[in-house]
C-alpha cells in the first residue's frame, strides 16, 4: 500500500516538473496570415525570371518532366542569334522541380520564397515574363522594410545626409 502511494506522489511529481519546463518555452504556432515561417535557404518558391538574360537555348523546356516552361522565339538574321518573344509558367500546373533552374546556363531563373498561389481563377496562375519578373512580395511589400523606410529616424538621417 505505501509502494502505490509512494509510486503516485512520483508520477504526478515527475508531470508537475514537465508541466514547468514546458511554461518558458515559446509557443509553436503561428498565425499564419499575420505572421509567416522563415522558409530554408533552398526553399523552391515561384520561379523569378530575368528577361535580359535569357538566349531562348530552350534548356529549360528539355529538362523540365512535363515540358511547362513555354518559350517564343524568333531567329535574327542580322545578330544570328535567337531573340526571345515571350516566356512563361503556368504555377498551376508546374511541379516545383527546380530542373529548370538547375539547367539554366545564363542563370536567368531563380527560386523565391513566395508560396501564396491562391486564387479563384486557375488561369490566373499562367505567369508570363513581366509578372515572372517582378521582385517576391517579401522584397517589395514587406512592412517592417515600410515601416523602417518611414521611421522618423530614417528622415533625420536622411536630412543628414543631404546637409554633408
Amino acid at each position: 500500500m505505501v509502494n502505490k502511494q509512494y509510486d503516485v506522489a512520483r508520477y504526478i511529481g515527475q508531470s508537475f516538473i514537465i508541466t514547468l519546463f514546458h511554461t518558458n518555452r515559446l509557443p509553436i504556432t503561428i498565425h499564419y496570415p499575420y505572421e509567416k515561417s522563415i522558409t530554408s535557404e533552398h526553399f523552391r518558391g515561384r520561379i523569378h525570371f530575368e528577361f535580359d538574360k535569357c538566349i531562348a537555348c530552350e534548356v529549360c523546356v528539355r529538362v523540365c518532366p512535363i515540358d511547362l516552361p513555354l518559350v517564343d522565339w524568333r531567329f535574327e538574321k542580322v545578330i544570328k542569334r535567337k531573340q526571345l518573344l515571350n516566356y512563361s509558367i503556368d504555377f498551376g500546373v508546374c511541379i516545383f522541380c527546380c530542373n529548370c533552374v538547375e539547367y539554366c546556363p545564363t542563370n536567368c531563373l531563380s527560386m523565391t520564397e513566395e508560396y501564396e498561389f491562391s486564387t479563384y481563377d486557375r488561369h490566373e496562375l499562367n505567369y508570363n515574363q513581366i509578372s515572372l519578373s517582378r521582385l517576391p512580395i517579401s522584397i517589395m511589400g514587406d512592412y517592417t522594410i515600410q515601416t523602417i523606410r518611414n521611421s522618423p529616424q530614417s528622415k533625420i538621417d536622411e536630412e543628414k545626409s543631404w546637409r554633408y
